[in-house]
């Protein structure tokens, strides 16, 4: 589909010309002059100085009337059943495509949402004849105009559907200063176009709700219950940074939620037993492909239950929705974009035509790693299962003067990775896969690049070069790890990635630098066809992460003087028994009963055990976390609510926009929103945020400080 490139520079205004006419075999009304309003008005019609004086007035007035009533009166759209060939049926769209073939017959495409094609054909024989003015009139319609099209339907197949036109009614005459062209994207400040021609970014927002439905269903089917918690709340230091809300009563604000977790746990106090909403959430956090500041999460908390529980229930919502999808969809190909299209039959039976993919179906139980197997393996507490290759310790084999080469650190832990090419020969060789690994360090990202530990190093193996291309090694070097399991097997064209890092224990952090680093490669491999793409769904569970995790001076945390903070959130129960012993003694090795769904490579969501005794939840934030009675007190209502007999509960929060996104085969939730953020956290179709207005401030008892002033608080 074309990709348009708009001009916004003239806000139109529409007086029906001949080539907005409504033209049937019996009527032909009488129509106006095309206007347009000077390039930079951004006026309401009734301000043009043209309807303002006094002699235009009545006219002007008469205009707009006939003209509105010619443009909102028009025929109901047939619904599926009246489609049977020789009926005459009325379908709403918008005019795609015109394909004139003579003076006497033309074609048209008609864009009906979220429905199957319909191709209209007008053609005549007599000059003059009731056909030759809807002929006339099919060809005046401007392109990508809304009309409403009546005709005869001559054919149905499949998913496309005939009509012999009897009639066309333009709704709104698409202006001549918005061009369309081919693979052109729109600005951001013209979303609403580029959701119109864009057929990839339509058809995920068409998928989007199908696949909020399909959850809905099987949690209404597992009895639970939809609750919607309130959006304006308080502040609370769970670990996010908020978005306050003043209000007019001076010094009071509310706060957007950062998730209702704080509600979800009061609700089980409430006796409700299963809860769930797809809940807006809010965090004002730095912004990336797959972070927005207002997101869309599902929600659930489960009473009387465990972790156990909460990832049997998820792997249900997850088996059951993908053969759903299968069922409603076929995922298509255009150029470099892949996405689902509905299976458009008219009467709801299987289309005719298949996808060039389907989903893959999982089957539960899903594989289980802990935090430390994760990390250990992959370099990420969020592993992508389809790259074909893991992390493996190698230092115990290099020598020291090889390790000096790649890292400044003392006694590091250096691990690496190897990558099989896939090669022919002939356009892919050893040789030129040396070159792409070349370009590829040169191009690294800065966060590697620049890594204090020092950049990975990359080696290919070569038979026809000294030491096979690993001359680097040493002879001991090379014997010790080619001796090594994960590397006996070496072939020409593999390449060998190595990473040093400090000795320390993982503590809660998310990635090390080979971890990124083995992200990268992949990514990098399979574009340049180096490595198959694939389409698997790869799910897992990632467990038994660290309760807590040392700040890091970006993220607030709960701000109390531990030097630590709550890895998931300060409710996320302890593990074990011995875990519940380790608070008092070390806490930073207490393991947490805190779980992860992944699927390749992207966190979908999150969830735990929560801590149902008031006491321990206040142990907890004032002896571990050591907050302040004042941090505490911002708790008090769900200590009141654990206190009143808070059954055990358990929950999970699914990151809804980057499921949608992994199922739509995008890897920004942008492509799955319909009015994102940019990275600014701006909305650029509707021009936000803006800028307060004195009277603002004077309502909310606000005022905006100077930057000096500023600097001085931070410092």
């Amino acid at each position: 589909m074309a990709q348009p490139r708009v001009s916004l520079r003239r806000l139109c205004r529409l007086i029906p010309s001949q080539n907005s006419r409504l033209y049937t075999s019996r009527i032909n009304p009488h129509w106006q002059s095309l206007k347009c309003l000077p390039r930079n008005s951004q006026r309401l019609l009734h301000n043009s100085p043209a309807l303002a004086s006094p002699s235009g007035d009545k006219v002007s007035g008469q205009k707009l009337r006939e003209e509105w009533a010619q443009y909102s009166q028009f025929p109901s759209a047939s619904k599926a059943a009246d489609f049977v060939e020789g009926n005459k049926v009325t379908v709403h769209g918008f005019l795609l495509r015109r394909r004139v073939k003579s003076s006497k017959l033309v074609f048209a495409d008609i864009q009906v949402e979220n429905g199957p094609s319909v191709q209209v054909t007008s053609t005549f024989k007599e000059d003059g004849s009731p056909e030759q003015l809807v002929t006339k009139a099919l060809r005046a319609v401007p392109l990508y105009s809304p009309v409403s099209v009546t005709g005869t339907v001559a054919r149905l197949h499949g998913n496309r559907i005939d009509l012999n036109l009897d009639r066309i009614q333009s709704l709104n005459a698409f202006p001549k200063d918005i061009i369309v062209s081919e693979g052109v994207q729109f600005p951001a400040s013209a979303r609403h176009l580029q959701i119109r021609f864009s057929d990839p970014l339509r058809s995920r927002l068409l998928a989007r709700p199908q696949i909020g439905f399909q959850l809905r269903k099987t949690l209404n089917d597992l009895d639970f219950t939809e609750v919607e918690t309130p959006i304006l709340f308080k502040s609370t230091p769970e670990g996010a940074r908020e978005f306050l809300v003043p209000t007019r009563r001076r010094g009071l604000a509310y706060a957007l939620p950062q998730s209702p977790q704080q509600y979800k746990q009061i609700l089980m106090s409430s006796g409700i037993r299963g809860y769930y909403q797809f809940a807006r959430c809010f965090r004002d956090e730095d912004l990336r492909a797959d972070r927005q500041p207002e997101f869309t999460q599902l929600d659930l908390e489960m009473g009387f239950a465990t972790g156990e529980d909460v990832m049997r229930t998820v792997e249900t919502l997850v088996t059951q929705l993908l053969p759903a999808l299968n069922a409603q969809f076929n995922v298509i190909r255009q150029g470099d974009d892949i996405y689902p299209v509905p299976k458009r039959d008219l009467n709801n039976g299987e289309s005719t035509e298949n996808g060039d993919h389907q989903w893959p179906e999982p089957t539960a139980p899903f594989l289980r790693l802990t935090y430390d197997e994760a990390m250990t393996r992959f370099g990420i507490d969020k592993p992508d299962l389809r790259i074909p290759f893991e992390l493996h310790r190698v230092d115990h084999v290099l020598p020291a003067q090889f390790v000096s080469m790649i890292t400044h650190t003392e006694q590091p832990i250096v691990e690496a990775f190897r990558i099989r090419p896939q090669f022919d020969g002939e356009t892919v060789t050893p040789g030129t896969i040396a070159e792409f690994v070349d370009k590829l360090m040169d191009q690294l990202p800065k966060p590697l690049a620049n890594n204090p530990d020092g950049a990975p190093a990359a080696l290919m193996f070569n038979s026809k070069k000294p030491l096979c291309g690993l001359s680097s090694l040493g002879f001991e070097g090379f014997d010790a790890l080619t001796s090594m399991e994960a590397f006996s097997d070496l072939e020409d064209g593999d390449v060998l990635v190595f990473q040093a890092r400090k000795n320390a224990p993982f503590q809660g952090e998310g990635s090390t630098a080979l971890g990124v680093a083995r992200t990268h490669f992949y990514r990098s491999f399979v574009s340049a066809g180096l490595l198959p793409q694939s389409f698997d769904l790869k799910f897992l569970w990632v467990v038994n992460f660290p309760m807590f995790t040392p700040d890091d001076g970006i993220d607030p945390g709960q701000g109390g003087q531990a030097g630590f903070k709550a890895t998931h959130h300060p409710f996320t129960a302890p593990l074990t028994e011995a875990d519940v012993e380790m608070l008092a003694t070390d806490p930073l090795k207490a393991r947490a009963d805190h779980y992860d769904l992944v699927v390749n490579g992207v966190e979908l969501g999150g969830g735990s055990r929560r801590i149902h005794l008031s006491s321990m939840q206040e142990y907890v934030m004032r002896n571990i976390l050591k907050m302040t009675d004042a941090g505490l007190a911002q708790f008090s209502h769900l200590l009141e609510a654990l206190r009143a007999g808070c059954p055990p509960h358990a929950g999970f929060a699914l990151g809804f926009d980057r499921l949608v996104a992994i199922l739509t085969h995008t890897d920004s939730v942008r492509d799955v929103i319909a009015f994102p953020k940019s990275m600014k956290g701006e909305d650029l179709t509707v021009k936000s945020p803006s800028k307060m207005t004195a009277q603002q401030l004077e309502t909310y008892h606000l005022a905006i400080a100077k930057k000096e002033e500023v600097n001085k608080q931070d410092v």
